[in-house]
């Protein structure tokens, strides 16, 4: 039976505590407090080496091209030295498989620590916020912003915000186009004004929803639209490690001298100043429990380890831990579940690697003509074949075509040279020279293309042979 963490439904109101709804309960903006700290760090390493990735792959060049190009017109995609066709399609469903049960993986680890700091939602998120921040101050100044009346000041501040924010996301949008079409063209184009149609609308397409997405829904994709947000509770356990509030350490909250002696007054380590909810990109009050709208970015835990240095109490009180180990227990890492993703990942990329190296770099395709058959000048039986051949490689080849066996006789281009990437139809026709089982209408025909200079690199295709039927 899959173990699942309790969910406490809060139905009543202790009337001696004052309400103080967050600003996600209250229906208003999300105004995030800016702060330092650790998990804030190893969030923007991991963001900068993922925006370096997304904005400067695709202006590498490999071989006299763009490196990552993924060629929708000639159905080609170039990812360095390897060349990808709609036939190796299968490669890329088995790499997210991979990914889908990686994500699994990290999920029963870890909780949702893809979406805190990896997923590109959130990732661009910040990257308003902090838009926000340089144009619009700190939260307070946001606040009092958003309750003032319309002034030059206001204007021309939430304007260059919002020049921020279009600026980003048509940089990502001529980003993400650019790994379809050459980026170099794209870009030369677009400041020149002779962008195509279709190139234009896609530039538009996403630029509007990176704005819409990260400066408008923001936290609304990750609570209501994603759909891992709903599945992943049934993924926890009691040993995966979320972000969690130590309340047995914490309570009672409550407001005290930095020198008082917060047990004779009856206090936890708490102090109600309310921080991690003011810096949580989703505006949740960690210290109710887990909570779906949790992206585990650990936020939190930077304010509430600051606060504990300022009033010299131990780090730890909001942290990365499992619900067995806040019930005193010990988080056990080997678990059956964790264990079973986790072979199965290795089994996966084990058997991706391999088909990754096993993918026949030269694809040959034979169909058969309409017609029947046909009688040659030396009296012999003919069928009429169209052999299409792709180049899969980055380099030119020569291809010896043969016969594998049988009594036919292969007439027509025995070699065929073909530039990196090229496709050829070749014509040949193929007879009958030895009819002694003229009692069958249909024989096995095997095609095969051998790499010259290399006969160990082959490929091979099957078809018919139809011939009369003599009794």
């Amino acid at each position: 039976m899959t173990e699942r963490i309790p969910a406490a439904i809060i139905d009543t109101v202790d009337p001696r505590i004052p309400l103080r709804l967050t600003p996600a309960l209250a229906g208003g903006p999300i105004h995030t407090r800016s702060f330092t700290g650790l998990f804030r760090n190893l969030r923007l390493v991991g963001a900068g080496f993922l925006f370096l990735l997304y904005f400067g792959t695709q202006w590498l060049n490999w071989e006299g091209r763009q490196a990552v190009l993924w060629d929708l017109g000639r159905q080609q995609f170039h990812i360095f030295g390897a060349t990808f066709w709609p036939q190796d399609f299968i490669l890329l469903s088995a790499l997210l498989i991979i990914a889908a049960f990686g994500l699994f993986f990290i999920t029963v680890l870890a909780g949702r620590v893809w979406c805190g700091y990896a997923c590109p939602q959130s990732t661009w998120t910040w990257v308003f916020m902090w838009a926000e921040q340089v144009t619009e101050g700190d939260r307070n100044q946001r606040i009092k912003l958003d309750a003032a009346g319309w002034s030059l000041n206001k204007l021309l501040r939430r304007g260059a915000k919002h020049g921020l924010w279009l600026a980003v996301s048509l940089a990502t949008a001529i980003a993400f186009v650019g790994y379809f079409t050459p980026v170099r063209a794209l870009v030369s184009e677009l400041f020149s004004l002779q962008l195509g149609m279709t190139t234009a609308f896609w530039l538009f397409f996403f630029t509007a929803a990176t704005y819409i997405n990260a400066g408008w829904l923001r936290e609304q994709v990750c609570v209501h639209m994603c759909p891992y947000s709903r599945f992943q509770s049934v993924m926890f356990d009691a040993d995966t490690m979320t972000v969690a509030y130590d309340d047995a350490r914490g309570e009672q909250r409550g407001a005290r001298r930095k020198d008082s002696d917060p047990k004779a007054q009856g206090l936890g380590d708490c102090i109600d100043c309310t921080l991690c909810v003011q810096v949580c990109p989703t505006g949740i009050d960690i210290r109710d429990g887990l909570q779906l709208d949790c992206i585990s970015c650990g936020a939190c835990i930077d304010a509430c380890d600051s606060v504990m240095d300022k009033m010299g109490y131990a780090r730890g009180l909001v942290r990365y831990s499992s619900e067995r180990a806040l019930e005193g227990g010990q988080t056990r890492l080997l678990r059956p579940r964790l264990v079973g993703y986790a072979t199965a990942l290795v089994v996966m990329i084990g058997a991706f690697i391999w088909a990754l190296d096993a993918r026949p770099l030269l694809s040959l395709d034979v169909t058969r003509d309409r017609t029947l058959y046909r009688e040659n000048m030396q009296g012999q039986i003919e069928n009429m074949y169209s052999l299409k051949l792709i180049n899969k490689t980055q380099q030119r080849h020569s291809y010896r075509i043969a016969l594998q066996n049988g009594p036919f006789e292969l007439q027509g281009p025995g070699e065929v040279s073909l530039a990196p990437g090229e496709i050829v139809d070749l014509p040949v026709s193929v007879a009958l020279v030895d009819d002694s089982e003229s009692g069958r209408s249909q024989r096995a025909l095997h095609f095969v293309a051998l790499e010259a200079g290399n006969p160990a690199s082959s490929v091979s295709a099957q078809s018919t042979f139809i011939a009369p039927r003599l009794r």
